[in-house]
């Protein structure tokens, strides 16, 4: 069931990833290449990114292997939890299957799903990766349900 939980919150984290603005990410491409900067959206299979260095790219979704987190430097003896472990595992693999990918994409249309990335309680606890508030929300738990969720949480096994 935790387990569960946590690919739901990699869902809503990477759909709302898409969604929000500041998010730096590496953007590793077929041909080897990697972009640094922010997905701005996600649009007819093709990716709009901000880079710092490269300015606003139009990218064909067909030509992406993998888009992950930028990692942010650690400060010395810190350390990262096992549920952040668990999120950002899942999370690289996940982004890693276009299978899945294209699932989490199509709950972007989801009028179920797009209430639960309106609500700030929800957001705020997906962005910390709170699993114990996220399963005392009934809003979220119900997504539990989703055909499309359940489809995630098949594959990711």
């Amino acid at each position: 069931m935790r387990r569960f939980l946590i690919c739901c919150v990699v869902a809503l984290s990477l759909v709302a990833g898409t969604a929000r603005a500041g998010e730096l990410r590496e953007i590793e491409l077929k041909d080897g290449s990697v972009i640094s900067g922010e997905v701005v959206s996600l649009s007819n299979g093709i990716y709009t990114i901000k880079s710092d260095t490269l300015g606003t790219l139009k990218v064909e979704e067909s030509k992406v292997k993998v888009i992950r987190l930028k990692s942010l430097p650690q400060s010395p003896g810190a350390a990262q939890s096992s549920t952040g472990g668990d999120v950002q595992s899942l999370q690289h693999r996940m982004m890693s299957d276009q299978e899945i990918l294209g699932l989490i994409q199509s709950l972007q249309n989801d009028p179920e799903f797009k209430k639960l990335l309106e609500d700030p309680e929800i957001m705020k606890a997906v962005s910390a990766g709170d699993i114990a508030a996220l399963s005392a929300n009934p809003k979220f738990m119900k997504l539990l349900s989703n055909p499309t969720v359940q489809e995630i949480q098949k594959k990711v096994k």
